[in-house]
């Protein structure tokens, strides 16, 4: 392994990670009130324009830490959609139904 490579690997999965303690909190609060969904919506953007190139260019590491970037930043914005869109299941039972 080479330098360059090291260096590539090593940026990409801690770019990579950096979403992971953000997923994890958002998860456990089971809140996304202090997220920006148009910053997460901007950034999923930006990753999916990664992994293409990175498919273009056939480079393993672009792929791969795009990938898994998709899926945290992904699983950020349903977590949007479900904890602060959605409303919770306890207020959808406590409706009354429309007639």
């Amino acid at each position: 392994m080479n330098v360059t490579f090291g260096i590539g690997l090593l940026a990409a999965t801690l770019t990579t990670l950096a979403f992971l303690p953000q997923v994890v909190r958002t998860w456990r609060r089971r809140s996304a009130d202090d997220l920006s969904a148009g910053t997460f919506l901007l950034l999923l953007t930006g990753i999916i324009l990664w992994l293409l190139y990175g498919i273009l260019r056939q480079d393993p590491i672009i792929i791969l830490a795009n990938a898994i970037g998709m899926s945290l930043v992904g699983s950020l914005l349903w977590m949007i959609w479900r904890f602060r869109v959605r409303p919770p299941a306890q207020k959808r039972a406590l409706r009354k139904p429309r007639q």
